[in-house]
């Protein structure tokens, strides 16, 4: 028989996500024996027994206090926040609330490092103020927002606004860090109000300089993103920017003390002397802010000559110059818009790394309908310009989600409709756009992202292509891999053609290493290269795998078809991930095909074998009740439930959690469990150890009955596999209507 835990509300409330108090025991609260659950086939989890929190609260109208920084105003939803004065910035400390706003994802590595020397891209966010649908941690319900998807392109991540400390809202910071991409916010200084800040702690002794970069390095560090683009764009005055490069290097220092690979970049603006006084270009009058930090954002109204002028300038530091791009194309600038190219081939001629300024041009002025046309049309310009970034970690899984979607799927099988928009959830994104054959041949594949259909998430990616007579297939590179290879792989693919079609479809992949690389049995070799392999597909999957996978071959929900394969490999290096689309045996016609991609994974097969933690340490606080009036005696037939649940988990063995909760009403049935055949509602998904329940319709109790709503954490493991209902974490909530 499992005890419950029991807490009054107020000891929830004290209860942290990390270090929970020992629970109160009350024999009287003690639930009847509960049946678990079989086990359902998945991955082996530790076995020890977790006591379910049970929370007892009476129903009250006055709502726990909210801090206001951290909520919407009118839904309690946790938002991203940013910060307005030099005041506020030097009174933050970590709240609980602030988990909200950490960032689950590290910065994964790739190949080439930012550290390289060579050439990189920043893209700098601007768009409309900033803070946008974006500032809701758990996501929103809009239509046609705003993506970014095109990370394999780029280096660096701005967050720009103009309030003070602008903190890149979490979902930049997971969405960059999962593809690589480090994640900078903005302290920005603007007209007299930001000079007379700048005077309040440039201007003094170097404890006040130092007091500010303590608070800025504390923040990238703790909310998990890489550093800061430092804009003082405000005239100052000689002791001020007598101080601001001993600022800059003490910043610089700390932030690579305690970020790893963090950064400090410093815009083009104040010169040596305190004015203000823009340069479009690195020279001896700002030259001193450069040499203080890792580098230089140039102004936008350049020409070629101060490209020249530069490369003498910054010396075997070009690559830390970053010339300015206004995607707007708004004063005399190079290129912008359709013709940021022409910026970028100038950029690129000298040797120097670019900054895009506000690419959401293509959202913003542009038809929001061709909006993905769009996108997908300006960075295919500057593709030639953009060198390609490897993955370099296993696992490798991704769904193709974009982090949003008119309708919710989960694992082909539909879980919500209506927008959605969650930029966390945004999964790793391929190489898009037209790859041909070489020669004359004609034959091509285009791959577009498509929010029409979707195996797990919004949407997958469509392969549309034409094989040409004269040859037996076409291939596209989906992703570019830099990755030692464990002996044994496993790879599975999940798709569906559009319409009837005997177009074969395959997994592939390159391998280096050649001299040493060997391949297992269980693959064959294409004929146009040594190192290019085409895994064979099982019909089973492997014994000791097969809790994971059961359905390698066969098709699943929504005519989806997974096919799985395991690769023996030795001192290989995993290069490309390519798919392959073949004519049948004998055929000689020209063919053409639209196949849909729902979920790549790449997986260390031993990997598999190890035992998943448990959701541990689930709680319940921060309760908000609103009632909805019905009926002629003017009371509430349902009230709405806000609440913040709190759990303990290695999130570094996490992609995300998803939050299900159970609700049942009355005398005797609200201490039973719900049904093992009725399924838990899904509320949404966690990319930290804590989530706000906003506005949950549950059922209203009278005097003498008890409501009950279970809730309950799913962890999603970082290999992407279902773990099975019964070894979810739960908390319940018991509430009675007031005397």
């Amino acid at each position: 028989m499992e005890t419950p835990s029991v807490l009054t509300q107020g000891a929830a409330q004290q209860r942290g996500p990390m270090v929970p108090e020992k629970p109160v025991q009350d024999q009287s609260e003690r639930k009847p024996e509960r049946r678990r659950p079989g086990r359902r086939p998945g991955r082996r989890t530790q076995e020890d027994q977790e006591e379910e929190t049970v929370i007892r609260s009476v129903v009250s109208f006055t709502p726990d206090p909210l801090p206001a920084r951290y909520y919407d105003k009118d839904t309690t939803r946790p938002v991203s926040f940013y910060l307005s004065s030099l005041e506020e910035l030097l009174a933050w400390t970590p709240l609980m609330e602030d988990g909200f706003n950490v960032a689950l994802e590290p910065l994964e590595r790739r190949q080439p490092p930012l550290s390289s020397p060579r050439p990189r891209t920043l893209l700098c966010h601007d768009m409309m103020g900033g803070y946008l649908e974006d500032r809701f941690i758990q996501g929103s319900e809009v239509q046609n927002p705003y993506s970014f998807y095109h990370w394999q392109y780029i280096d660096i991540f701005v967050y720009f606004s103009h309030h003070t400390v602008t903190v890149p809202p979490v979902c930049w910071t997971n969405a960059a860090h999962r593809h690589g991409v480090c994640v900078l916010g903005t302290f920005i200084t603007e007209w007299q109000d930001g000079g007379r800040l700048c005077e309040s702690f440039l201007a003094g002794d170097a404890r006040s300089y130092q007091a500010v970069a303590d608070r800025l390095v504390q923040m990238a560090q703790f909310f998990r993103f890489d550093g800061w683009l430092i804009n003082i764009e405000n005239p100052l005055s000689p002791a001020a920017v007598g101080n601001t490069p001993s600022f800059l290097r003490y910043l610089t220092t700390q932030l690579h003390q305690q970020v790893p690979g963090g950064l400090v970049l410093w815009y083009d603006s104040v010169v040596q002397s305190g004015q203000l006084k823009w340069q479009d270009e690195l020279n001896e009058q700002n030259r001193v802010f450069f040499d203080s930090c890792d580098g230089f954002f140039t102004n936008y109204n350049w020409r070629e000559d101060h490209l020249r002028r530069m490369v003498a300038q910054a010396g075997e530091r070009l690559a830390d110059v970053y010339v300015g791009v206004d995607v707007f194309a708004r004063s005399n600038v190079v290129g912008g818009r359709f013709d940021t190219d022409k910026s970028l081939e100038l950029i690129r001629k000298h040797g120097f790394s670019a900054a895009l300024f506000a690419p959401g041009w293509v959202y913003e002025c542009l038809d929001k309908s061709d909006f993905f046309q769009n996108q997908d049309r300006f960075w295919s310009l500057l593709e030639r310009f953009l060198p390609t970034h490897s993955i370099c970690s296993l696992p490798f899984v991704t769904s193709f989600c974009l982090g949003l979607g008119t309708r919710r799927v989960c694992y082909g099988k539909e879980q919500a409709v209506g927008p959605w928009y969650h930029p966390s959830a945004q999964e790793t994104q391929p190489l898009f756009g037209e790859h041909k054959l070489a020669g004359d041949g004609g034959g091509w594949v285009k791959a577009h992202c498509c929010l029409a259909d979707a195996w797990h998430g919004g949407g997958s990616l469509l392969l549309r292509g034409q094989i040409p007579p004269e040859v037996g297939n076409v291939a596209v590179r989906l992703f570019s891999l830099l990755v030692p290879a464990p002996p044994k792989l496993f790879l599975s693919m999940v798709y569906k053609f559009e319409g009837p079609t005997d177009v074969q479809v395959a997994l592939e992949l390159t391998t280096g290493d050649a001299g040493s690389c060997h391949v297992g049995s269980v693959s064959v070799l294409n004929a146009e290269t040594g190192s290019r392999h085409s895994p064979r597909p099982l019909r089973v999957p492997p014994t000791k795998l097969a809790r994971w996978v059961g359905r390698c071959g066969q098709q699943l929900s929504g005519g989806w078809i997974q096919r799985c394969y395991e690769v023996s490999l030795h001192g290989c290096l995993l290069q490309d991930l390519l798919v392959s689309f073949s004519r049948p045996p004998g055929s000689r016609e020209e063919k053409s095909f639209v196949c849909r991609l729902g979920e790549i994974q790449v997986v260390d097969a031993n990997s598999l074998l190890v035992p998943l933690p448990r959701v541990k340490n689930v709680t319940i606080s921060q309760l908000r009740w609103v009632p909805l009036i019905s009926g002629s005696e003017g009371l509430p037939a349902r009230l709405l439930l806000s609440c913040t649940l709190h759990w303990s988990f290695l999130l570094p063995q996490a992609r995300c959690f998803r939050i299900h909760c159970w609700a049942r009403t009355g005398s005797s049935s609200a201490t039973e469990e719900a049904p093992g055949t009725e399924k838990p509602v899904f509320l949404g998904l966690a990319f930290a150890n804590q989530y706000r329940v906003v506005d949950l319709a549950v059922e209203a109790v009278r005097f003498g009955q008890d409501g009950r709503v279970e809730f309950l954490v799913e962890p999603v493991p970082r290999e992407g596999f279902l773990v099975p209902q019964a070894e979810w974490a739960r908390a319940a909530l018991v509430y009675s209507a007031p005397q």
